[in-house]
């Protein structure tokens, strides 16, 4: 009897342990600007200086594509985020998709792309050596090297970085892996890697979101986090035909890449992001919808293939989208996203403590 007491005890505590998880109380997103000199915000990214501070960065213009748009930025200190400062702009093209991240030597990178659309667009990117105070000049990179499309790349414990890149043609996209082991100097092309007609179909056939107007399928925007030793998975978005987060596995640390996969997660043709916490779970951030960039949730996995939603960052009519995520210092979450195709908005969020097994007394 009194053990059946212990064990109706113990589910009773991890139960409360879990619903005081779920509402525990977390400061709300706040806006990075609320004024700026450009109308149209999108595709931030953010890392954590090693001060401390947050750096954030976004392509903003008069719109998407427009020749005045340019990669901005803001630093988060104690006093709060400063004023939008513009870090590159290109003579009469628009810039795209910055990524920031730190390579193993202590370069602070930022890579972005700069044209007239995605299909046309080149890679560049520029390193700054004090924290992001000075930066060098941009560097234009050679037709085909991008960089890291949307997301930051992982860097491996021996400074490999890899990093998720992809192509949008005209009828196809594909993922593909730029893999380097001196810290961006030279780089090896891997790929393509994309998802199987066989898996493809099965999704169309689940999904509602595909329209007929949309006369591309594939996947494109990886994130790329590492499950166990030499065992890499990329996340990535896809096509409304497919409509479902795809994922690739690399048992060879990025070497080679087995074809993509649909997950069990929506995905409305929007980008997401995941990172693995110093636990070894891994977060996920992406629009939990088949249609439509809302709601904005976070989802948790021990294994990186079964996700529970631990919260919703928004639920409002509207776009929230292309979300960037970090785990910092303090153990908390640093996420910033696009808010309406307006602003950038940052949130803070505490992972849930990982769930404790029932005790068999």
């Amino acid at each position: 009897m009194r053990k059946r007491q212990l064990s109706l005890l113990s589910f009773l505590l991890v139960v409360a342990s879990s619903l005081a998880q779920t509402n525990v109380s977390a400061p709300p997103p706040e806006f990075i600007f609320t004024e700026a000199p450009f109308a149209s915000a999108h595709a931030s990214t953010l890392v954590e200086l090693k001060n401390g501070d947050l750096l954030a960065a976004w392509f903003g213009g008069t719109a998407e594509g427009a020749p005045d748009t340019a990669i901005w930025a803001s630093r988060r200190t104690s006093d709060g985020w400063s004023a939008p400062f513009e870090l590159v702009r290109e003579p009469k093209i628009a810039c795209w998709n910055p990524v920031l991240f730190y390579s193993a030597d202590g370069g602070l990178w930022l890579y972005y792309k700069f044209g007239p659309n995605v299909r046309t667009w080149t890679g560049a990117r520029f390193v700054s050596r004090d924290d992001g105070k000075t930066w060098s000049q941009p560097e234009h990179l050679p037709a085909g090297l991008l960089g890291p499309i949307k997301d930051k790349p992982l860097v491996l414990r021996d400074g490999t970085i890899i990093s998720g890149t992809s192509v949008e043609s005209y009828t196809s996209w594909a993922v593909w892996i730029d893999r380097s082991t001196d810290n961006g100097d030279t780089w090896q092309k891997i790929g393509p890697i994309s998802v199987p007609k066989k898996y493809a179909d099965a999704a169309a056939s689940s999904t509602t979101g595909a329209t007929a107007s949309e006369h591309v399928s594939g996947i494109i925007q990886p994130t790329v986090v590492e499950l166990g030793p030499k065992h890499l998975r990329v996340y990535a978005r896809a096509t409304t035909d497919i409509g479902r987060i795809c994922v690739a596995d690399s048992f060879d640390n990025g070497l080679t890449w087995t074809p993509a996969r649909p997950s069990d997660l929506p995905n409305p043709n929007s980008g997401i992001d995941a990172v693995r916490l110093r636990d070894g779970r891994i977060v996920l951030i992406y629009n939990n919808s088949s249609a439509g960039r809302t709601p904005l949730s976070l989802a948790i996995s021990s294994d990186g293939d079964h996700f529970k939603i631990f919260r919703t960052l928004e639920d409002q009519p509207g776009e929230f989208s292309y979300p960037a995520i970090i785990q910092g210092r303090s153990g908390d979450l640093y996420i910033t996203y696009t808010w309406n195709r307006k602003r950038i908005r940052f949130a803070r969020v505490s992972p849930p403590e990982p769930q404790r097994p029932l005790s068999q007394e």
